[in-house]
């Protein structure tokens, strides 16, 4: 499963590479990251669409991850990718705002990876 990490902490590849290491080294996801919604828009435009999973944080500078969401569901429609948004504000505004627009699932920082690995599993 190929799995598109959105965050604008750079840190974050570091976490994931490390706490899914096992899954990336038996081959069962590549992780890709973009540190940007723009940026993020730009890697799926240059895979035509390949279906990926992507976990995206919704506070960011320029493009916010609720409007990466929005992009995301209005130009890729088939295959429709997941679309698991992530944020430090777990209020109920964001979470009503992402499910609105298209959100697969709604998760809180700091990840519980044990919980978000058994996500991307239940995914597939």
């Amino acid at each position: 499963m190929k799995i598109l990490v959105v965050d604008d902490e750079r840190d974050v590849k570091a976490l994931f590479e490390q706490r899914f290491r096992k899954e990336i080294r038996d081959g069962e996801m590549t992780f890709a990251f973009a540190y940007s919604g723009e940026e993020a828009l730009g890697y799926l435009n240059s895979l035509n669409h390949e279906a990926v999973l992507i976990l995206s944080d919704i506070n960011m500078p320029g493009m916010s991850g609720l409007e990466l969401l929005k992009q995301i569901k209005m130009h890729y429609e088939k295959p429709p990718p997941t679309v698991m948004m992530i944020t430090a504000f777990g209020d109920d505004e964001n979470y009503q705002q992402a499910m609105k627009l298209g959100a697969d699932d709604f998760l809180t920082k700091p990840l519980n990876f044990t919980y978000l690995r058994e996500k991307l599993k239940l995914v597939k």
